[in-house]
C-alpha cells in the first residue's frame, strides 16, 4: 500500500510551452497560495520567454525549475517532461504529500482550501484509468470524454494499441505482467505513488520500450503503472481535471462567459482556458485564494456546453440570425399564390389582375432568371440569390411595391417554394390553373426550360416530351396531395359565373369585379 494521510501539501508540476505570462500568473498564484510548483519549460520555447520565467521564479523556494526538453505533442517526449517535472518536484520538496499534474491552459476552479480538505479526507490517487481493451466505441456506450478525445481523434492510435496489445509486434510486446490502461493526462497523485512509478520506470527497461514504442504515453504510462502498483480501492478512476472534449475530438477552449458552468463542475482545475479570457482568468485566480469550500457541485457541463453551442449553431441561442430578423412575412402580408404550368396563360391572369385591381404581381420569380422585378438592392439578381432566403426577398418586393397584397406566380413544380411560404407566416392562399398540354404546348414548355432548342431534332424531342407530359401530370398530384388548406382549382370547361367565383373567393374581390378577370371566352387561349 503506497500513501498516508496528514496535512496536505501539493507540488503542482506545470508544464509550460512558452506563455510566460500565463505560467507566470498560474505560478505565482499556487505558490502564493502556499503550495509548490515543479516547471517545465519547453526547449522549443523562446529564450526571452525561458529567461522571464526563470527571473521571476528566482531565489523562489515554492517554485523549482524541471530539466528542459523539446517537446513533441504525443511523443515520448512529453511524457519525458512530466517525468523530469516529478523528480525535480520530489527532489526540491520533501514536505510535498501529493503531486498534480497541470498545463499554462488549466485553471483553478475551486478554492485551494477545498482542493486540501479533500486530499487530507480520502487517502488515495486521482487518476482515470480504464482498461483499453474496454474503452472501445464500438463495443457499445461511448467511453468517457478524455477516451473519445482518443477515439474519435486518433484512431489510428487506438487501433495501433489494441492491435499492440492483442497480437504483438516483436521487440513490441506489452509486459506480461502489465494490463494495459488509458485515461486522461491529469492526475493528482499521492507522493508515495509517483515514487513508485519512477523507480518501476527506472528498473524496468522493458518498461520504457514499451511506452517510448507506442503514441501518446502520457495517456498510458501512470493510467497503467498506477493500476499496477495501487490496490483498486485507493484509486479515484476519475480526472480531477475538468474539460470537454468536442465532436471533432479536440478540447474544448473556455472564454468570460463559461465562469458560472466551470465553478460547478466537479474537479479542482479546468482545462483549457483561452490565453485570450482575461476576465475569466481573473476571476478564476480569485476564486482560489477565496475561503470558504465556493460554489456546491451540479456537473453536467459537458451536457451543458454541448446543448448551448448546438443551439448557437443552428442561430437559437441568443436569437435569430441577423439575415433572418424581421424577414418573415408575418399575418400582415396578403400573398397570394398562382400554380400555373402554361406561361402565356400565367401572364394573361397577371396583366388583368393589374389593369383591373391595380395589385403588383411577380411571375415566376423562382424559375425565370429573367423575371421582370423591382430593384431590390442586388438580390434580384439571379435565382440562386432569390432562392437562397425567400421570406426576406418577397418582403422586399412588398416594401418595394409599397403594398401588403401580392400576386405571385410559380410553376408547379414548386412544392418546396409553397410549402417554405406556407410556414412563412403569411395570409397564404393558392389558385391552381390546370391546363391541357398538347405536343405543341410540351415543345414550347421544353425550350422554356432549356431542355430543346429550336434546332433539336425530332427524334430527341419524342424522348424528352413524354416524359415532361408525365411529371407536369405528377407535380399537379403531388399539389393537390400536400393538403394545402386554402387552394382553389380553375380549370378549362368552367362556367364565367363558377369561374368568377373562384377568383372573387381567391382574389377577396366582389364578384362583378372578378367576371371582368375571369372572362373564359378567351382565358385559356393559347
Amino acid at each position: 500500500m503506497v500513501g498516508g494521510t496528514g496535512m496536505a501539501t501539493i507540488a503542482y508540476l506545470l508544464l509550460c510551452r512558452g506563455r510566460s505570462a500565463s505560467a507566470l500568473a498560474l505560478a505565482g498564484r499556487l505558490s502564493a497560495a502556499g503550495d509548490l510548483v515543479a516547471l517545465h519549460v519547453d526547449r522549443c520555447a523562446r529564450s526571452a520567454e525561458t529567461a522571464a520565467i526563470r527571473k521571476a521564479f528566482a531565489g523562489n523556494p515554492s517554485v523549482v525549475l524541471a530539466r528542459s526538453v523539446r517537446c513533441d505533442p504525443g511523443g515520448w517526449s512529453a511524457m519525458q517532461a512530466v517525468l523530469n517535472a516529478a523528480r525535480a518536484a520530489l527532489a526540491a520538496f520533501p514536505q510535498a504529500t501529493h503531486l498534480y499534474l497541470l498545463s499554462e491552459d488549466c485553471l483553478p476552479i475551486k478554492p485551494a482550501a477545498r482542493l486540501r480538505a479533500a486530499l487530507e479526507a480520502e487517502d488515495c490517487d486521482h487518476i482515470e484509468s480504464l482498461d483499453v481493451q474496454e474503452a472501445d466505441a464500438g463495443g457499445g456506450a461511448k467511453p468517457p470524454g478524455p477516451i473519445r478525445r482518443q477515439e474519435d481523434a486518433a484512431p489510428r492510435r487506438r487501433a495501433g494499441l489494441r492491435a499492440l496489445v492483442r497480437r504483438p509486434e516483436a521487440g513490441r510486446a506489452p509486459p506480461r505482467d502489465l494490463r494495459i490502461m488509458t485515461g486522461s493526462r491529469w492526475w493528482c497523485l499521492r507522493r508515495a505513488t509517483v515514487e513508485a512509478v519512477l523507480s518501476l520506470v527506472a528498473a524496468r527497461s522493458d518498461l520504457r520500450r514499451f511506452f517510448r514504442a507506442g503514441e501518446s504515453p502520457e495517456a498510458t504510462l501512470f493510467q497503467t503503472l498506477v493500476r499496477h502498483l495501487v490496490p483498486g480501492d485507493e484509486i479515484r478512476s476519475r480526472a480531477p481535471t475538468f474539460q470537454i472534449v468536442a465532436e471533432d475530438g479536440r478540447p474544448v477552449s473556455f472564454y468570460n462567459d463559461h465562469f458560472e458552468l466551470l465553478t460547478v463542475q466537479e474537479g479542482f482545475f479546468a482545462h483549457r482556458i483561452s490565453a485570450g479570457a482575461a476576465q475569466l482568468r481573473a476571476r478564476l485566480l480569485a476564486l482560489h485564494a477565496a475561503p470558504g469550500p465556493g460554489p456546491s457541485v451540479s456537473g453536467g457541463g459537458a451536457g451543458i456546453y454541448r446543448f448551448l453551442s448546438g443551439r448557437g449553431r443552428i442561430g437559437q441561442r441568443f436569437g435569430g440570425r441577423a439575415w433572418e430578423r424581421g424577414v418573415s412575412l408575418g399575418p400582415d402580408h396578403d400573398l397570394m399564390l398562382v400554380i400555373c404550368g402554361k406561361r402565356a396563360v400565367a401572364r394573361r391572369l397577371a396583366g388583368r389582375v393589374r389593369r383591373i385591381l391595380g395589385m403588383p404581381t411577380v411571375e415566376f420569380p423562382f424559375d425565370d432568371a429573367g423575371a421582370e422585378l423591382p430593384d431590390l438592392g442586388g438580390i434580384e439578381r439571379g435565382l440562386a440569390k432569390r432562392g437562397r432566403h425567400r421570406g426576406a426577398f418577397l418582403r422586399l418586393v412588398f416594401e418595394s411595391y409599397g403594398t401588403d397584397r401580392l400576386l405571385l406566380f410559380l410553376d408547379p413544380s414548386d412544392l418546396d417554394v409553397m410549402i417554405d411560404l406556407q410556414g412563412d407566416g403569411a395570409r397564404l392562399r393558392m389558385l391552381e390553373i390546370t391546363c391541357p398540354f398538347s405536343q405543341a404546348d410540351l415543345l414550347g414548355h421544353a425550350r422554356e426550360m432549356g431542355l430543346l432548342s429550336q434546332g433539336s431534332p425530332p427524334g430527341l424531342a419524342a424522348l424528352v416530351l413524354p416524359v415532361l407530359g408525365q411529371q407536369i401530370k405528377g407535380d399537379s398530384a403531388r399539389l393537390r396531395a400536400a393538403g394545402f388548406p386554402a387552394l382553389y382549382r380553375l380549370e378549362p370547361g368552367l362556367a364565367l359565373s363558377e369561374a368568377a367565383l373562384v377568383l372573387a373567393k381567391f382574389l377577396e374581390i366582389p364578384y362583378d369585379t372578378a367576371r371582368g378577370i375571369a372572362d373564359t371566352a378567351t382565358f385559356f387561349d393559347d
